[in-house]
């Protein structure tokens, strides 16, 4: 819609048309004190009890945290070469296929280009006969309306 106003009929009474509430800018309402307070003691709640159930891990499980975090990393680090990898192998190989269509298309273009150069003409480019016949050219005037 442009940001122009519409013309309207002028109606009795004098007053313009109220526009639609649907249109209308809504402002947001800001939540309760209360719910905001409840909201902040979830999060601090959840949290602690995330961080207990941190701390007690190593004791209801019996494995090294250390350890298997420096594993995991050392796995992922492994992984991510060998993707690494597998993408430049991936990317030589598409280049030499890449190389090889090229050198064919070069190859064929210049087979087409060698047999057309040895070949004869067409007969009827090499017929000889009257030349093609000329349209008129137009009277050009200059601008005092005389012949040229």
């Amino acid at each position: 819609m442009s940001r122009h106003r519409r013309l309207q009929l002028v109606r009795s009474g004098g007053q313009a048309p109220r526009p639609r509430p649907v249109l209308r800018k809504r402002t947001p309402r800001r939540p309760s004190r209360s719910r905001r307070l409840l909201e902040a003691l979830l999060l601090l709640a959840a949290g602690c009890g995330v961080l207990v159930l941190l701390l007690l891990l190593p004791r209801a499980v019996d494995l090294d945290s250390l350890l298997l975090v420096s594993t995991a990393i050392g796995h992922l680090i492994d992984g991510i070469t060998q993707l690494l990898l597998g993408l430049i192998q991936l990317l030589a190989v598409l280049l030499l296929v890449s190389l090889a269509l090229l050198a064919l298309v070069l190859l064929l273009g210049g087979l087409v280009r060698l047999v057309r150069a040895l070949l004869p003409p067409p007969a009827s480019a090499t017929k000889p006969g009257p030349p093609p016949p000329t349209s008129p050219q137009p009277r050009r005037l200059g601008r005092s309306g005389q012949r040229l």
